[in-house]
């Protein structure tokens, strides 16, 4: 009795303990809640200025699920999706308020084909005949790239300059010398010679297909830049090359000298450049618009439009379940649906983000993008991936419109299995012992290798779900399946290198897709709501999701009930028994 009263007490100790626990992280949350809903006000702009562009200061970005909430009070960058950031762009074009933008590419942490969208709407601001000018001090390959889209590029007059434009270059790891070492054997099964995705646990350097794959990518990426920056300085790509590769531009006066920039300037210069362009002959009096508060302000959904083009971003890893992390099967299926039935959706754009994952998540969500596709135009859109999976789930799109530089295709398949047993005996020194009520119980309990029929087992389902995507992409691109074949085998393209196969239908940005879909409604896009799926999650919702890992309030109420009413009554066996699946 005196046991039992023990343990009574130690559950009760412990349910206050997670009560009081519960209770403070969500004061917390509240009041930070409260103190980021009071700061959530929109900026006032000034009536006449510059659009300050400051790539250090944000990040481009997909939509995501945050609106700046967080329990941290360590400032955070904030994102501005690609698409608002392009559509602020082409109303500061019409805006006779923004005299001009002021670029400054330094510390840009935006991917390349983010970069490659912005690049191209700051290229069409200038058809406006208002001027850009970009200045630069620490170069790098993307910054530089983004700012030959001024029609002036400064140079920084200060010494001390970071200069790190010397071209693309991708780097690889790998492992299996670690891994032998420690005991670990990985068991990679795979179609596709190209299919490099398991390499890096299996051998100590690249294979001859992954050097030659690879080597293609860099020279397509390196090939959309340099003749970007070629066109924009007046230059000849044979001139760029020379200038990266014979190392000459070391200082900011040999950006001057190679015709890289225009100027070199010191601050005081470059604000009276600014001030030219506000028409202000005092630089106090400049007015700046921040690039993310600009766009916040001025691109807001047309509410007023009953009709609607739904925007889709399948970004992250595709991953089973329902859950908020990534592109989760079910949860995306249960939008697809949502916005096929919805009569106001005219047409679907679908951003694709994402390099693939779950096979069965990709084939959940591939079944209702056909059935919305038999129902409503449908448009892809890649960004800087739309591989494996991700090109799974898109490539039967009425219409693809891919980046430049998005990576793409891998129609492949793999599967990896660890065994560990060398690791446990002789670097643990602990002995594992399995016993199974038929002859290959244990096989995935990865304590010991697959033996030959257990690899062709998995052999066999993967050359089952290879057959499945190559005919998947010639039924969808209506392409000759052997030809897939042939440009399959797990190869990643480029966009500009896709386009040429089939895979893609033309070079364009997510704008370029949603005035596609536009058209095919038989709407002007000015009387059509561009709806954005999955919605951000709200601020207490994301409060919600960080206690309990649902954004869902009722959902989350019941699991802290649940939990109350739960106390851990241990009755434990003195050793573990484990059923392989």
């Amino acid at each position: 009795m005196k046991d039992f009263f023990k343990m009574l007490l130690a559950v009760i100790c412990g349910l206050l303990l997670f009560f009081f626990i519960t209770v403070f992280i969500a004061g917390g949350a509240f009041s930070a809640m409260g103190a980021a809903a009071s700061g959530d006000k929109k900026a006032v702009l000034p009536r006449s200025g510059v659009l300050a562009v400051d790539m250090s200061a944000f990040v481009l970005d997909e939509q995501t699920n945050s609106n700046g909430f967080t329990l941290s009070t360590a400032p955070t960058m904030p994102a501005v999706g690609i698409l608002q950031a392009v559509r602020a762009i082409g109303i500061a074009a019409e805006d006779p308020g923004v005299k001009g933008i002021f670029l400054k590419t330094d510390g840009n942490a935006s991917s390349i084909a983010a970069v490659e969208e912005f690049r191209k709407a700051i290229t069409d601001f200038r058809k406006s005949g208002k001027p850009v000018i970009a200045y630069i001090e620490n170069p790098t390959t993307s910054g530089y790239w983004l700012a030959s889209a001024a029609d002036k590029v400064y140079m920084t007059e200060y010494q001390g300059s970071t200069i790190t434009m010397n071209g693309v270059s991708l780097q690889t790891v790998f492992l299996k010398d670690l891994l032998d070492k420690l005991g670990v054997n990985v068991q990679l099964i795979r179609h596709g010679k190209f299919k490099s995705a398991g390499e890096m646990f299996t051998r100590n350097a690249s294979s001859e297909e992954n050097t030659l794959q690879y080597q293609t990518m860099v020279n397509s990426f390196w090939g959309v830049i340099r003749k970007d920056i070629a066109e924009a300085r007046g230059l000849t790509e044979e001139a760029v090359d020379a200038v990266i590769d014979n190392l000459e531009l070391c200082s900011p006066e040999d950006f001057l000298t190679t015709h890289m920039a225009d100027d070199i300037l010191t601050r005081q210069e470059l604000k009276e450049k600014i001030c030219a362009i506000a028409v202000k002959e005092n630089f106090e009096d400049v007015g700046f618009m921040r690039m993310a508060d600009y766009a916040a302000v001025k691109v807001t959904p047309n509410f007023k439009a009953k009709n609607k083009i739904a925007v889709i971003y399948a970004a992250g890893d595709i991953v089973d379940g329902n859950g908020f992390q990534g592109i989760s099967g079910d949860r995306f299926a249960g939008i697809i649906d949502k916005v096929r039935k919805d009569d106001n959706v005219k047409a679907v754009v679908l951003r694709v983000n994402s390099g693939g994952g779950s096979v069965l998540a990709s084939e959940k969500i591939k079944h209702e993008l056909d059935l919305l596709a038999e129902e409503k135009p449908l448009v892809a859109s890649f960004g800087d991936y739309a591989a494996s999976g991700g090109y799974w789930i898109s490539n039967n799109c009425n219409m693809i419109y891919s980046d430049a530089t998005t990576l793409t295709g891998s129609i492949g398949v793999f599967a990896m299995v660890p065994e560990f047993s060398k690791t446990t005996r002789k670097v643990l020194g602990v002995n594992v012992q399995s016993v199974s009520s038929n002859k290959h119980g244990d096989m995935f309990g990865l304590m010991r290798p697959f033996d030959q029929s257990e690899y062709n087992y998995m052999l066999k389902s993967i050359e089952a779900v290879y057959e499945k995507f190559i005919t998947t992409v010639s039924e969808g691109r209506e392409i000759d399946k052997d030809k897939v074949d042939d440009m399959g085998q797990g190869r990643v393209w480029t966009g500009s290198d896709a386009i040429g196969l089939g895979l893609v239908d033309e070079i364009g940005t997510l704008s370029d897709a949603i005035d596609y879909a536009a058209v095919s409604t038989g709407f002007d896009l000015a009387e059509l709501q561009i709806a954005e799926y999955p919605a951000p999650l709200t601020t207490f919702q994301q409060m919600m999701m960080m206690l309990n890992g649902t954004p869902d309030e009722g959902e989350f109420v019941k699991a802290q009930v649940l939990k109350m009413s739960r106390p851990q009554v241990i009755a434990r066996m003195p050793y573990e028994i484990t059923v392989l699946n």
